[in-house]
């Protein structure tokens, strides 16, 4: 099995690494810059458990060089994916496995909703150009349960937590999605095979939804967030109008905010993804967390007062600190 990792960062380091290091498949990486010339100067290096896990890389800035993939998972931030996705082309077969393992909502999310008319979502794939350059019926949903950073280009950090669930975009379940899982598993990741991978995604998108930007606004770790009432009841309340969201397209939450808030502060004092972006000066993905359940919302009917303050707030945050393109 041919496998490419699209964006070797901390995550797509994290992934790469692993597969690399359990030999069951040919691993190479589409990367660039700094992160390209470590790949091809150190290899695959992931920290884990106190050691350092290495595996040779192959790795090039141009996809015709690395060829047809029988798996291609996509680790690039949100925002870069656009521009990105037609250049991804000599990567794809017609049989080749697309698996975005991406925060927040995909491009692909809206296709077989029906109160979504299946049309793409301006937040975050606007103008429709990723979902043209990527068929539906390749994609395998994905939800990373992991905590990871990087500490220079190249060199992953694993933090916490080692899930993945995957599942087909339409639902059920498929010898395609149970033969990925098989190979994840092997490399000693924590698989679950869903056959009902959009809830999962959704599940994940009530939870951390408000954590990321009211941690990257507030340089808060959550702990401290869920301690302040106001903060939290802000949340709370967030979270209550995604829920509504969430009955309107089918992925209706069967938890409270309180039970999740109760999960969350049981991970102590973390900085989310998003807070580490921010005081690192990388652009932060505000819209497929933030920016499309407004627009989701807004599609169905429901009204998001709650997140709509906190899109603006976190926005003009981004602005005013250039992580977040200009008006």
């Amino acid at each position: 099995m041919k496998i490419c990792i699209v964006g070797a960062g901390s995550i797509g380091g994290f992934l790469g690494t692993k597969l690399a290091v359990a030999g069951r498949a040919e691993i190479s990486a589409l990367a660039r810059g700094a992160t390209l010339a470590a790949l091809r100067t150190h290899g695959w290096r992931l920290v884990q458990g106190g050691a350092t896990l290495t595996a040779p890389a192959t790795a090039s800035d141009d996809p015709r060089a690395l060829g047809v993939q029988d798996v291609v998972l996509i680790a690039v931030k949100g925002p870069a994916l656009p521009a990105l996705a037609p250049s991804l082309v000599p990567l794809l077969g017609p049989k080749t496995l697309v698996v975005p393992a991406m925060n927040g909502v995909p491009w692909w999310f809206s296709g077989a909703i029906d109160a979504l008319g299946g049309r793409p979502l301006e937040s975050v794939d606007p103008g429709g150009h990723t979902a043209a350059a990527i068929p539906l019926a390749q994609v395998i949903g994905c939800v990373i349960h992991a905590s990871t950073a990087t500490t220079e280009p190249g060199l992953a950090v694993h933090k916490m937590g080692q899930g993945l669930i995957i599942g087909e975009a339409a639902g059920g379940d498929s010898a395609r999605v149970a033969g990925l899982g098989e190979v994840l598993a092997h490399a000693g990741f924590d698989v679950t095979c869903s056959p009902r991978i959009r809830y999962d995604i959704w599940y994940k998108l009530w939870g951390n939804m408000t954590a990321n930007p009211v941690s990257a606004i507030t340089g808060a770790t959550m702990d401290r967030v869920l301690d302040d009432e106001l903060v939290r009841k802000f949340c709370t309340d967030a979270m209550r109008e995604a829920g509504a969201i969430g009955e309107r397209i089918g992925c209706g939450v069967n938890q409270t905010p309180d039970d999740r808030h109760v999960i969350t502060r049981k991970l102590g004092a973390f900085k989310t993804s998003m807070l580490q972006d921010a005081e690192a000066g990388r652009m932060i993905e505000l819209d497929s967390i933030v920016g499309a359940v407004r627009e989701i919302g807004q599609r169905v009917g429901v009204p998001t007062p709650t997140i709509d303050a906190l899109f603006g707030l976190t926005r003009l945050f981004g602005r005013v600190h250039g992580l977040y393109p200009p008006a």
